[in-house]
């Protein structure tokens, strides 16, 4: 067996020959950014692809996430998720909110509804829940909370792109969703983000917010932020959206590889897909059992060991951080599932380019444990 490096992800390239067309067109047009030709045709075809009506590109997730606050006026406190990555919590520090974590479902690995009530003070604003994995939140327990509270949802869906459920595009749940377009994502632009918004007036604000505030050359409307999207990271995206349904499906093809292989392994539980109608298969995480051979971390160095490179999604949780650990909702007995879960996870490779023969390589050294 070959015993190259794999990782846990690696970004789709399609044929460089393919993306000189796109750069020719840039250079002759002499857009480079604020909303060029590339740009207006990947939003639109964004919109139809996902199925949804509006939807304003970013530089990257991180920017679309506080440019998403911003737009919503978000203030005083927003209860969310101790595991995600740390982008989720930051946005809210800088823009000066509190993070209020609660635990998570031990199942979906998703912010659990149960506790979201008991964290609701008079300073709290929203909720923002993570589709974890790209595994579906209970929008339908969230969204109650929210209509009986007057609450707002923003829903970091970095994980999330091309998901659905029985009604839909996952992305139309909540006040607006926010996806990431970064390398490692399934469907990425180089770098990149957006907001999917529910209206045209929505969006309108949103890209004066990304935009310094900018309404023309001569007035500015809202202490706005840098978070356009450049047209070669617009034409990356463009080219991208053709072989999509190929990256999608294989990915499908690697987690049944996967599950097929490890069934059977005492002490490895494999995260099961959680109320997708259709899902992206983004990560392929496992819980690593006491009655495993091996804990957690022992197993991530055997397999870097074998030049395969997992990830420890998400250890340590957002709230074990220093900015956030003497907060109380971030305490350790306040969180037992999410804290428990950190501990025992472990992402294994899982990309388009990814062969079988290393998909049964990496099945090899688990099952040896």
């Amino acid at each position: 067996m070959s015993d190259k490096p794999v990782y846990v992800t690696q970004p789709y390239l399609p044929p460089l020959d393919e993306f000189l067309p796109y750069l020719e067109q840039i250079w002759a047009n002499k857009t480079l950014t604020n909303g060029g030709p590339m740009h207006q045709q990947l939003e639109q075809a964004l919109c139809e692809y996902l199925g949804v009506e509006h939807i304003a590109l970013f530089n990257n997730g991180t920017i679309a996430l506080l440019t998403a606050l911003q737009s919503l006026r978000v203030t005083g406190e927003v209860i969310t998720t101790p595991y995600s990555f740390v982008a989720t919590a930051h946005s809210l520090l800088w823009n000066g909110i509190k993070p209020v974590f609660v635990d998570i479902d031990p199942v979906t690995l998703n912010m659990d509804p149960a506790r979201i009530e008991a964290a609701i003070t008079p300073q709290t604003t929203a909720i923002m829940p993570v589709h974890c994995y790209g595994h579906p939140c209970d929008v339908a327990a969230i969204q109650k909370i929210a209509d009986t509270y007057n609450l707002r949802v923003i829903y970091d869906a970095a994980h999330a792109f091309g998901v659905q459920d029985a009604g839909g595009s996952l992305l139309r749940h909540g006040d607006l969703s926010v996806l990431s377009f970064h390398a490692t994502k399934v469907f990425n632009t180089f770098e990149g983000g957006a907001i999917v918004c529910p209206d045209a007036k929505t969006k309108q604000r949103i890209n004066h917010l990304k935009n310094f505030g900018f309404v023309d050359e001569v007035t500015v409307i809202a202490p706005g932020i840098n978070g356009k999207m450049s047209e070669i990271n617009a034409a990356f995206g463009l080219l991208q959206l053709k072989h999509i349904d190929h990256a999608l499906a294989r990915r499908a093809a690697i987690d049944a590889r996967y599950r097929a292989g490890l069934a059977g392994i005492k002490g490895i539980h494999v995260v099961e897909e959680a109320g997708q109608t259709v899902a992206n298969h983004s990560y392929f995480p496992l819980l690593v059992e006491a009655d495993y051979p091996l804990d957690r971390d022992a197993l991530y160095q055997r397999l870097k060991d074998n030049n395969i490179f997992g990830r420890r999604y998400f250890y340590p949780l957002i709230s074990n951080f220093p900015m956030y650990s003497g907060m109380t909702s971030a305490q350790r007995n306040n969180l037992p599932v999410a804290n428990r879960i950190a501990d025992k996870v472990l992402c294994l490779p899982i990309y388009p380019a990814l062969d079988d023969q290393d998909i049964d390589r990496i099945i090899d050294v688990v099952r040896r444990g």
